[in-house]
C-alpha cells in the first residue's frame, strides 16, 4: 500500500440486513477521503452475519461496522466463528509482516464489543437502559496523544447507540497485548455504575471505538426526525432531550468535527506507516 498506489479497503457489514446509516456513512467517508487526497481507493463490502462472508488478506485496510442485537448471544455461531477466524488470520499476517505491510483494522460499536470479548480484555455487559444520542467522550492515558484523536478536543462529542457496553478492563490482559484504553464515557458521580470504555488501541495496527465515528450530522438528523424514532426518543427521554440532540447535530464543533477527524485519522496513520516503510 502506497500513497501513490492502489488502496484496497474492505468493509465488514455486521448490520444483519437491517436499515442503517452506518454503511452509507462509511462509504461516503472513504469516497471523500480518496477524492481529497487524490487516491486510487477501491472498497468492497462483506455481509458477515447473514451471508457468512469475510474478506481475504488482499486488502490494506478493514473497517468493521456496528450492528444490532447482542454481542454475547452470537458466541459460537457460524458467522462469529468465521469472523474470528478472519481476525486471527490478520493477526498471524501482522506478526510476520514488515511494518509497512501490516493490515489495519478499525472496529466500530458492535465489532468493538466482539473484539473486546474475543481478547478477554474487558467485560461486555447489557446496559440498564439504552444509550442513544450525542454524548461527550473523555480521553484517558495515551488517548490524548493517540493519532486516532488528532485534532479533537477533550472531551469531544460522538454519536452513541447501544444496549451493551464494555466495562472493567483487565490491566494484566492489556499489558500482555500491549493494548491501551484511549477513552471513556462521561463521569456521572451520582450514578453508582462503572463508566463504559469508549475506545481501545489493541495494538499498533488495530483500534476500536464504542461510539460511531462514521456518523454524520445529516444522516443522524434525518434518523432522529423520522416519526417513529422521534416518538421513541421522546417517550424514553422527553421532548427536551430530543430537541437537544437535534441542536447538537447542528453544532460544527461536535458531530461534524468528530466525523471529519476520527476515520480520516485512522486512514492517515495507516498510509503514513506504509509510506514511511517504503523509504
Amino acid at each position: 500500500m502506497r500513497k501513490t498506489g492502489k488502496i484496497r479497503v474492505a468493509i465488514l457489514d455486521l448490520y444483519e440486513g437491517q436499515p442503517n446509516q452506518g454503511m452509507r456513512c462509511l462509504r461516503s467517508l472513504l469516497d471523500r477521503y480518496a477524492e481529497t487526497h487524490g487516491l486510487d481507493l477501491s472498497r468492497d463490502e462483506f455481509e458477515v452475519r447473514l451471508e457468512n462472508k469475510v474478506p481475504d488478506l488482499s486488502y490494506d485496510l478493514y473497517l468493521s461496522s456496528g450492528g444490532p442485537g447482542s454481542p454475547l448471544e452470537s458466541e459460537h455461531s457460524v458467522w462469529e466463528n468465521n469472523y474470528f477466524d478472519w481476525l486471527r488470520q490478520v493477526e498471524t499476517h501482522n506478526r510476520k509482516a514488515p511494518l509497512q505491510d501490516r493490515k489495519h483494522i478499525l472496529f466500530i460499536c458492535h465489532s468493538f464489543q466482539l473484539a473486546c470479548r474475543h481478547y478477554s480484555i474487558a467485560r461486555v455487559t447489557r446496559r440498564r437502559s439504552t444509550a442513544f444520542g450525542v454524548f461527550p467522550v473523555h480521553m484517558v492515558g495515551t488517548g490524548k496523544e493517540d493519532p486516532l484523536f488528532t485534532g479533537l478536543q477533550d472531551p469531544f462529542y460522538a454519536v452513541d447507540s447501544r444496549n451493551y457496553q464494555v466495562v472493567g478492563s483487565d490491566p494484566r490482559k492489556l499489558d500482555e497485548m500491549g493494548a491501551r484504553v484511549l477513552a471513556i464515557e462521561k463521569e456521572r458521580p451520582h450514578v453508582p455504575l462503572e463508566r463504559a470504555i469508549m475506545a481501545i488501541r489493541f495494538n499498533d495496527s488495530m483500534v476500536g471505538t464504542q461510539f460511531h465515528p462514521e456518523a454524520d450530522a445529516e444522516g443522524m438528523s434525518m434518523y432522529l426526525q423520522r416519526e417513529d424514532r422521534k416518538k421513541i426518543v421522546i417517550a424514553e427521554h422527553g421532548e427536551e432531550k430530543w430537541q437537544s440532540m437535534i441542536a447538537q447535530l447542528d453544532d460544527p464543533d461536535k458531530i461534524r468535527w468528530t466525523s471529519s477527524h476520527v476515520i480520516p485519522n485512522f486512514l492517515d496513520e495507516a498510509l503514513e506507516v506504509a509510506t514511511a516503510g517504503s523509504r
